[in-house]
C-alpha cells in the first residue's frame, strides 16, 4: 500500500483525486493539501472524505500525516516549492510536466532528489499508451529496416476544443510539444542532439504568444525529425499524440495515439505500409494502466520494488526532455539557428545546488 499526500485541488487536481487515482489499486491518499477554502471543501463533500484528512499547506500535512509519496498537482510554477520541500522532507515526490518552470530549478530538485536518495518522478503519461510501446519496439527491432528519417505532425484548434490559456507563453513549446519531444526520445531509443525551430503565430489568432511551429531535430543515433505542431489548424484535427510516420528501407511505420478521447471508434493505432502492398495493421499489446493511472501505478511500484520499470520517466531522465524543450525556444528565439542540446544542459548543470 502507497501512502500519499495529494497537493493541488484545482480543476486538474481535482480530476486526479477523482478520476485518476480511484482506478489505481492500492493506494490510500492520506492527506489532501489547497491553500483554498473552497477547493478543500468541494473536494472533502465530492469526494466523501473526512475533512480531517485537508490541510491548508503542505507543511501542515507532513506534519500530521506520514507518507510514501508526494503528488504534486499545482500549477508549474509551484512543482519547485512543492517538490524542494518534500524532497528536504525525505518524502518521494511526484509531479506532472513540465516539472520546473526553468532549466535551473529542474536542475537542482534532480540534485535534491539524488542527494537524499529519493525518487522524482514525473508524469508523462503519453508513455502509458500501447501505439508508442508498440513502434518503441519495432523500431529497435528495424522491422522495416533501417530508419533514418521521421515525420511528426501535431494539429488542434484551440478555440474549438476549450483552450482558455490565450495569454500563456509559448502555448506550443513550453505547454504541448514536450509530451512529443518526451515521445520522440522514448520511441527512437536516442537522445536529440540539435534543433532548429521556427515559430509564428496566425491570422486572427486568440493567442498572444506564437501557437504554431516547425523544427527539424537531429538525433544522436542519426534520425532526423521533421516536427510540425499547431494550436490554430484549420484542417483535420490529430490524436493527441500527434500522427508519427517512421520511413524505413523497405515501409513506413505509421502510428498514432491517444485519440479515443475525441473518437472512441479510433483509439491507438499503428499500420505497416509497404510500396505496392495493403496496409497491415499491427495488434497492439495490451497496457493494464493506461495514461495518467500509468504513471502512477509505475511510481508507486517503483518506490515499493526499487526498480523502476521500462520506460519510467525520472526527474533525471526528464531532464532531457525538458533540455530540448529549451532549446527549441532559444531556437526560435534566434530566427531558426541551430541550438545544440549539450548547450542547455551545460547551462543546467551550472545551476546552484539546492541548500538540504
Amino acid at each position: 500500500m502507497t501512502k500519499i499526500i495529494q497537493v493541488g485541488l484545482g480543476f486538474w487536481g481535482f480530476d486526479w483525486a477523482s478520476t485518476v487515482i480511484p482506478r489505481v489499486p492500492d493506494i490510500e491518499v492520506v492527506a489532501y493539501v489547497d491553500p483554498s477554502e473552497a477547493a478543500r471543501t468541494r473536494a472533502a463533500t465530492e469526494l466523501k472524505v473526512d475533512a480531517s484528512r485537508f490541510f491548508p499547506s503542505l507543511e501542515a500535512a507532513l506534519d500530521a500525516a506520514d507518507c510514501d509519496l508526494v503528488l504534486g498537482t499545482v500549477r508549474t510554477d509551484a512543482h519547485f516549492p512543492v517538490a524542494r520541500m518534500a524532497l528536504e522532507a525525505g518524502r518521494n515526490v511526484m509531479l506532472e510536466k513540465p516539472f520546473a518552470s526553468t532549466m535551473r530549478e529542474a536542475h537542482q530538485l534532480v540534485d535534491l532528489a539524488a542527494r537524499k536518495g529519493k525518487l522524482l518522478a514525473i508524469s508523462q503519461n503519453y508513455r502509458y499508451f500501447p501505439a508508442p510501446r508498440l513502434a518503441a519496439k519495432l523500431f529497435a527491432e528495424q522491422a522495416l529496416g533501417p530508419s533514418d528519417y521521421v515525420r511528426l505532425e501535431f494539429r488542434q484548434h484551440g478555440p474549438s476544443v476549450g483552450y482558455r490559456y490565450w495569454d500563456m507563453p509559448d502555448p506550443l513549446l513550453a505547454d504541448m510539444s514536450i509530451h512529443h519531444f518526451d515521445l520522440m526520445r522514448m520511441v527512437l531509443g536516442s537522445e536529440p542532439r540539435r534543433i532548429a525551430c521556427h515559430t509564428w503565430n496566425t491570422v486572427e489568432s486568440p493567442y498572444r504568444f506564437d501557437p504554431v511551429g516547425s523544427a527539424m531535430i537531429e538525433f544522436e543515433n542519426g534520425v532526423r525529425l521533421d516536427y510540425h505542431g499547431s494550436w490554430m489548424s484549420g484542417g483535420t484535427r490529430t490524436p493527441w499524440a500527434g500522427e508519427w510516420t517512421i520511413d524505413g528501407r523497405d515501409g513506413e511505420l505509421w502510428w498514432t495515439s491517444r485519440d479515443m478521447f475525441l473518437d472512441g471508434s479510433k483509439p491507438d493505432r499503428v499500420v505497416i505500409l509497404r510500396r505496392g502492398e495493403a496496409a497491415e495493421p499491427q495488434v497492439l499489446p495490451d497496457l493494464p494502466f493506461l495514461d495518467r493511472a500509468g504513471t502512477l501505478r509505475a511510481t508507486c511500484d517503483t518506490i515499493a520494488t526499487g526498480e523502476a520499470p521500462k520506460y519510467f520517466s525520472s526527474g533525471a531522465d526528464n531532464l532531457m526532455s525538458f533540455a530540448l524543450v529549451g532549446a527549441a525556444l532559444a531556437s526560435a528565439a534566434r530566427n531558426g539557428a541551430w541550438v545544440e542540446i549539450a548547450e542547455v544542459l551545460a547551462d543546467a548543470a551550472a545551476a546552484e545546488t539546492v541548500v538540504a
